[in-house]
């Protein structure tokens, strides 16, 4: 094969908003909870509260999660749901990840 036939390495295809360590984390817990509250993503992936705030707002620009601020009580909350954009791109980076193993697997076998 030579560059110009041979398919793309799966690396080529990984989404650096999706595939960075905090934001990636984000994305799962928020696809395993359905929605999930913004103190337990704080604790869950031992971050202070600016610099999950700071990832949030990526991945909000970025359509993939959505918002809503509100309040329980009267303690004021923030919960984070994953958009159909955010579940996509989620699938196609754990797709990724999945061919990158596939490859290191067969070339230990």
């Amino acid at each position: 094969m030579t560059a110009e036939t041979e398919p793309a390495h799966p690396v080529t295809g990984l989404d650096d908003v999706v595939h960075q360590r905090v934001r990636l984390g984000i994305l799962t817990i928020a696809h395993e909870a359905r929605r999930v509250e913004f103190g337990y993503l704080r604790g869950q992936l031992q971050l202070t509260a600016g610099n999950l705030s700071q990832h949030l707002g990526v991945l909000e620009t970025a359509g993939l999660i959505e918002v809503e601020k509100g309040y329980e009580g009267r303690r004021g909350r923030t919960w984070i749901t994953l958009t159909a954009a955010g579940r996509s791109a989620l699938a196609e980076e754990i797709g990724r990840l999945k061919l990158l193993i596939a490859r290191v697997e067969t070339a230990e076998g």
